[in-house]
């Protein structure tokens, strides 16, 4: 779903118009039944809400992000948003990469955390819709096979997981413990190493002293204009 993504946020990036974006089926699908589908499916993800911090947030760095970085802000964006996506995450990141990633292990995880809750064939197609987000953002390849690769991810992207998890209201160590970080499947020594260079390129403050952390957003979220949470 991230192309059909990429177009509503192309379109609507200048006027803020995502919802009109989606009525006018700027992803093109054949059908109204397609069109409601997708609609309802990318409002439950992505918001398109400039009310909401958080999307205000996903729309300044879809802006700046280039298009290798664009479908890592997606899945991490998403994972805010739905909660059988975020618990996939131990599947992902306990995979070693050039292993397969089974349908039937995303299956397993969502039968353990739901026990009995979903159809054989709601379980399978939900298992297959999450491996399909992971294959986009770059940690699943191959259409058959489902090897578990790691993208590149840089300071940006890293950035915007901090922040979410800072906008979500978590602060300190626990913000390098949130569900955010954990999807990029990056050790912490890395996280703290682009977490630096992310704060020479004024796009955060980070401090590390005593082991205790501080991770703040006043230049980002002045220039964002979002207020309320300068602490």
């Amino acid at each position: 779903m991230f192309k059909e993504l990429q177009k509503v946020m192309n379109h609507g990036l200048d006027n803020d118009d995502y919802v009109d974006a989606i009525k006018q089926n700027v992803f093109n699908k054949a059908t109204k039944s397609g069109v409601s589908y997708t609609a309802k499916f990318l409002r439950r993800l992505y918001d398109f809400d400039m009310s909401l911090p958080t999307f205000k947030a996903f729309k300044h760095f879809w802006h700046i992000a280039d298009e290798r970085e664009k479908p890592l802000l997606a899945i991490i964006y998403a994972i805010g948003n739905d909660y059988q996506l975020k618990n996939s995450i131990p599947v992902i990141n306990n995979t070693e990469i050039g292993k397969k990633v089974t349908v039937e292990s995303i299956e397993s995880n969502i039968e353990n955390l739901d026990p009995k809750k979903y159809t054989s064939n709601t379980l399978r197609s939900m298992a297959q819709n999450i491996a399909s987000s992971w294959k986009q953002a770059g940690f699943i390849t191959g259409k058959v096979k489902n090897i578990r690769t790691q993208p590149g991810i840089n300071y940006l992207v890293v950035t915007f997981a901090l922040f979410l998890s800072y906008l979500n209201g978590l602060r300190g160590d626990f913000i390098l413990k949130s569900d955010w970080i954990k999807a990029l499947s990056l050790d912490e020594k890395t996280i703290r190493s682009l977490a630096i260079e992310a704060g020479k390129r004024d796009l955060l403050q980070y401090q590390f002293a005593g082991n205790v952390t501080s991770i703040t957003f006043k230049n980002l979220l002045n220039k964002i204009d979002i207020n309320g949470f300068e602490n």
